[in-house]
């Protein structure tokens, strides 16, 4: 009889902080039911991210902006119950990280109350230190996203690559110093992605900004090419699941369509 296998440990605030120190790469990636969840975590991905871009990719916004508090703590909870390894971070939507600092706190504290999640991400940089740094104060894990942030879209006229260095290794600091465990850093140069990660000693995870970091991020969606418009510069195809899905969908018609299913096998008597 072999050994049963050692159930893998959970991964902390903590253990994301000694990948850093030693130098191991952490992996994210984005997550919003129950059976891709599980599919992820068991695939061994460090950190699942239940983000607001569940409003482009599952509900078909064209921004983040229409995803309530209610909508991120349904999906939040789906997730938080499949990761058995995986850490959890469920982002606060729009306007819920940009209110009075006590409306937040609140927001924060429901995730790990209604949710088996473990962490927030909370969009901003300086502008956002006092709030983060309530949030961690009232025992909320809050991870930091600077560069491109996607909840400001219409104050930034578009989505455009961040390229101001000294100000994006300012919000970075102002993050750490707040108390934020991580820093996302989204869209920007990978000179500057270099710079913050050299600036702070929390882990920093890259979407668009080079590998310099001490992770990377992409949506499932865009990997899985379950994507219905544009593809992002920074994200690779690993799997053509959507082209799959059409073709066996298509299949399914045609042989409902020919009466050749279902055949006598897949019936009762």
């Amino acid at each position: 009889m072999t050994e049963p296998e050692k159930k893998k440990s959970r991964i902390t605030t903590r253990t994301l902080q000694r990948m850093r120190d030693r130098g191991d790469r952490i992996t994210m990636l984005t997550a919003y039911d129950f059976p891709t969840a599980k599919i992820l975590d068991e695939a061994g991905v460090d950190v699942l991210l239940v983000g607001d871009t569940v409003g482009m990719v599952v509900q078909g916004h064209s921004t983040t902006l229409p995803v309530t508090m209610d909508q991120m703590i349904y999906h939040a909870e789906m997730v938080g119950r499949a990761a058995e390894h995986a850490m959890v971070v469920v982002d606060l939507p729009f306007p819920d990280g940009q209110l009075d600092l006590l409306h937040s706190v609140r927001c924060g504290a429901r995730v790990l109350k209604e949710t088996q999640c473990h962490a927030v991400k909370l969009e901003g940089g300086a502008e956002q230190a006092e709030r983060i740094q309530a949030m961690v104060g009232a025992g909320i894990p809050v991870m930091a996203h600077i560069g491109l942030r996607p909840q400001n879209i219409h104050v930034e006229g578009g989505y455009r690559l961040q390229r101001d260095i000294e100000r994006l290794v300012a919000d970075a600091r102002a993050a750490e110093a707040a108390g934020a465990f991580t820093v996302l850093i989204e869209c920007v140069p990978s000179e500057a992605a270099a710079a913050i990660t050299d600036a702070v000693s929390v882990p920093t995870i890259g979407i668009g900004a080079g590998r310099d970091v001490s992770g990377q991020v992409l949506v499932t969606h865009d990997i899985l090419g379950l994507t219905s418009g544009y593809t992002p510069k920074f994200t690779r195809l690993f799997a053509d699941v959507g082209n799959s899905i059409r073709e066996a969908a298509k299949l399914y018609c045609d042989e409902v369509k020919a009466a050749s299913f279902p055949s006598d096998a897949e019936s009762f008597e």
